[in-house]
């Protein structure tokens, strides 16, 4: 595929190529707080450096301390200066996700940024700790509780620091290969009918609307936070491990093709962190651009639907 396809500029300056570390060049995040989940590996342990290394003081949120301990301690040999704090989070369990938001809540940090990265991909059938299919308990209940939790530390900080705030959910272009309904409300548990991909789907899918839904709310309310959906491009990371041979010809061939982390994480945090991206919310961004989401993505009548739903699964 020849080069240009992938470096040719969209509107914002940035293209296929850019890197998080490109994207945030000359930018301060110095007095920014800023949660990471999912920061033990991927796309989510670039955000993390890459935030921390910008000048924000980052949480990094994840399963696997000692992993993400791991990445800590890389961040800090290559940049004594940064700050990051590692805190348990499991979001396939609301247990853990209260605990997690409690245990934040508690420390009284500002809450500038959250990153709602973390996820699982194309899992065999399995149910949660709280018995909803993994998939969707993780990628979305998980954070749509979280970000339920942490919204009042998220408004606090808007307002005495009238700095904006920004909710980051990595989506996937495979939002658009979900079942036929978008989110089968009645049939999220039902084993016999169950596709991991279109599982997947179905759980990416419901970032965006959860994204969208946000934005409408905030804007009601008149609160000073954006919240945005994003497509973080096919990467090389471990999300395919159930899929052996698709997960080899990821890690060999795929290299050929595919982003590495620190393309991957671009994206993230354009939106994250990019003055351009000020003010922008509601929308859906592939490449660190703005990018048209599927037509189920767009539906905000299927927002509020799944928004209820997920009050109900919660509470």
């Amino acid at each position: 595929m020849p080069p240009w396809i992938f470096s040719r500029k969209g509107a914002s300056g940035f293209s296929w190529a850019s890197t998080a570390d490109q994207v945030t060049q000359g930018l301060s995040a110095a007095g920014l707080t800023a949660i990471v989940t999912g920061a033990s590996s991927g796309i989510g342990a670039e955000t993390a450096r890459v935030l921390a290394a910008r000048g924000a003081h980052v949480v990094m949120a994840a399963r696997n301390l000692a992993a993400a301990e791991s990445v800590r301690q890389a961040v800090l040999a290559d940049n004594p200066a940064a700050t990051l704090d590692v805190m348990e989070l499991d979001l396939s369990s609301m247990a853990s996700v209260r605990k997690f938001a409690a245990d934040f809540n508690a420390k009284g940090l500002p809450l500038n940024i959250l990153v709602n990265n973390a996820g699982v991909m194309a899992t065999p059938f399995t149910l949660s700790k709280d018995d909803i299919e993994m998939q969707f308990a993780t990628n979305h209940v998980g954070h749509f509780l979280l970000t339920n939790l942490l919204l009042e530390t998220m408004k606090k900080t808007c307002r005495e620091s009238n700095v904006e705030g920004r909710i980051v959910n990595v989506s996937s272009e495979a939002h658009r290969f979900t079942y036929k309904e978008g989110i089968r409300f009645d049939k999220i548990n039902d084993e016999a009918e169950y596709s991991t991909f279109g599982a997947y789907g179905q759980s990416k899918l419901a970032n965006i609307l959860h994204a969208n839904e946000l934005a409408r709310r905030f804007k009601e309310e008149g609160v000073n936070i954006t919240a945005n959906s994003l497509h973080p491009g096919c990467i090389i990371t471990n999300l395919l491990r159930y899929h052996g041979i698709i997960d080899v010809l990821t890690r060999t061939l795929g290299k050929l093709v595919l982003k590495n982390p620190n393309q991957g994480a671009a994206t993230t945090c354009y939106v994250a962190l990019y003055p351009g991206a000020k003010g922008e919310s509601g929308k859906y961004f592939s490449d660190s651009n703005v990018y048209e989401a599927s037509e189920k993505a767009r539906d905000m009548e299927l927002a509020k639907k799944l928004w209820d739903f997920s009050v109900e699964l919660t509470t």
